[in-house]
């Protein structure tokens, strides 16, 4: 089995619109949930969450191509060019791009168009849908984007698993490129959910906060959502150390399970196969984890099952670990979040910063580990993991190292 380098990264969130803005915003507990101004919200009861502001897509396609694109899909191309550029890779060549894959997850995939063209339809009485409706719907979209913008002629596909499909997606790009499959892979995840049915769909099922995201805290009220992109270029390992590029971590291993039991319910011991998977997957023991990048998303059923996993697998190492939620900054962008948050883990391993748990007041004594409230801590890191768990009892966790 081959090793596996990460030398590129790109981001667009809430927090910022690239990886850089929104690793220094992540190191310093800037939360970026806050009112809704992208969507009217007359008819909302939740008025917050964590949107892209300051966006403009003409700044990043002209009008011709922009036709194409659903904001999932603007979002995911965006990261990927700044992905790619980090990497200095250039696919142009037809050999490099048939050994390529790319691999994007989405929970949702085209939900502004497809609430646009609803709209259209039910409440303008309109029986003449725009003609490009399905190719911006499509939850492959993104990857099929992406991959067109660069060459890509290697495998293509989107993975579909809610919460779950970054980690899922990444996982798969990996396991290619590890056994030799593919070369080198383009992957991660994409969303754009903050819509006013979305949001409606997310309160009917009561699980969403009206203030903000207080992951493992007493007085956390529940989940907020949020969007954006996060995309990383996969390579065979030593094919990256002899170009001379800058690995900014190896990707180690990666461990899935699902319960099959609860659709929404969250699983102990389904989140505690998937650690104890990947840590076997990545060969790395329990006292190799320095941080554990939670799903934490502040509802009252993740945060402490999470928490009891994370005891189960790691026993009394669980009590040296840091493990903090990132979504109390960039809210939870469903199937992009483990992507976004897989920046918190690189940035962990590269500046030994353990991004904070923001928002935090009091510990719930049925979240008992260290959850780095608020402040960023100093920590030399040399292996770290991020959980992502979803409805449907799905479960992905990936572990990374710092690059040797």
């Amino acid at each position: 089995m081959r090793r596996v380098a990460i030398t590129g990264m790109g981001v667009i969130c809430a927090l910022g619109h690239d990886a850089a803005a929104t690793w220094a915003a992540m190191r310093v507990g800037r939360s970026a949930i806050g009112p809704i101004k992208n969507i009217p919200t007359e008819l909302l009861n939740v008025k917050v969450a964590a949107e892209v502001h300051d966006y403009d897509p003409l700044a990043h396609f002209d009008s011709k191509r922009l036709i194409l694109l659903d904001r999932v899909s603007q979002f995911a191309l965006i990261a990927a060019r700044e992905a790619v550029l980090q990497s200095g890779l250039d696919f142009g060549s037809g050999a490099r791009g048939e050994r390529t894959a790319c691999i994007v997850g989405s929970g949702i995939g085209g939900e502004n168009s497809h609430n646009e063209q609803s709209s259209r339809f039910y409440g303008d009485k309109n029986p003449r849908l725009h003609p490009l409706t399905i190719v911006r719907v499509m939850a492959n979209a993104p990857a099929c984007h992406v991959g067109m913008e660069f060459g890509l002629t290697g495998p293509s596909f989107a993975v579909v698993s809610a919460c779950a499909s970054a980690n899922h997606a990444m996982a798969q790009a990996f396991e290619m490129v590890r056994s030799g499959k593919v070369d080198f892979a383009v992957t991660g995840g994409a969303e754009a959910c903050v819509t006013v049915p979305t949001i409606k769909a997310w309160e009917a099922m009561r699980v969403t906060a009206d203030d903000t995201c207080r992951p493992f805290c007493k007085q956390r009220r529940g989940m907020v959502l949020g969007e954006g992109a996060g995309v990383f270029v996969f390579e065979e390992y030593e094919h990256a150390r002899a170009r001379g590029a800058t690995i900014l971590a190896e990707f180690a291993g990666a461990g899935m399970s699902a319960d099959a039991g609860d659709i929404v319910l969250p699983s102990e011991t389904g989140a505690a196969r998937a650690l104890a998977a990947a840590l076997a997957d990545a060969g790395l023991n329990k006292d190799d984890i320095g941080y554990v990048n939670a799903h934490g998303t502040g509802t009252p059923a993740n945060d402490p099952t999470e928490s009891k996993a994370i005891r189960r697998v790691f026993g009394a190492h669980a009590s040296a670990l840091c493990v903090s939620s990132t979504k109390s900054m960039h809210g939870h962008a469903l199937g992009a979040a483990g992507a976004i948050e897989l920046v918190a883990a690189i940035g962990a391993l590269r500046e030994g910063i353990i991004p904070p748990t923001a928002n935090f007041i009091d510990a719930d004594p049925e979240c008992d580990l260290d959850y780095v409230p608020n402040v960023a801590r100093e920590k030399p890191v040399r292996a770290a993991l991020s959980n992502s768990f979803a409805f449907g009892g799905l479960n992905a966790v990936v572990a990374i190292t710092r690059a040797s």
